[in-house]
């Protein structure tokens, strides 16, 4: 990973957690969580599928900039719901290097 990159994920969600609690008129952040949980899930599901048509298209480029998007929701989703990124970082680590089928059947009930 390129050193410059390291904590972008962090730094985003840490200006969408401004963006939260210091809302201004011309914020696109500020208007998604003022709109609430139904509309950050409209636009989650948006991504997705646009992430899915790119990747359908095979264009490198297209791929990367609906990923990008569909990253930047599910950070705000995370913001809206006050979850840290590292709580999404522990979960990943906890499952590195298991078998997807164990992972799945060590998941209560």
């Amino acid at each position: 990973m390129n050193k410059r990159d390291d904590g972008i994920l962090q730094a985003l969600y840490d200006v969408i957690l401004d963006r939260k609690h210091n809302p201004s008129e011309n914020s696109y952040t500020a208007a998604l969580m003022h709109k609430g949980i139904d509309k950050i899930l409209k636009k989650i599901g948006e991504e997705a599928t646009e992430v899915v048509i790119a990747a359908k298209g095979g264009k490198r480029e297209e791929i990367v900039y609906e990923t990008s998007d569909l990253v930047f929701h599910l950070l705000v989703l995370l913001g809206y719901c006050d979850i840290p990124p590292e709580e999404i970082f522990a979960e990943l680590r906890r499952r590195f290097g298991m078998s997807g089928i164990k992972e799945k059947n060590s998941r209560p009930a």
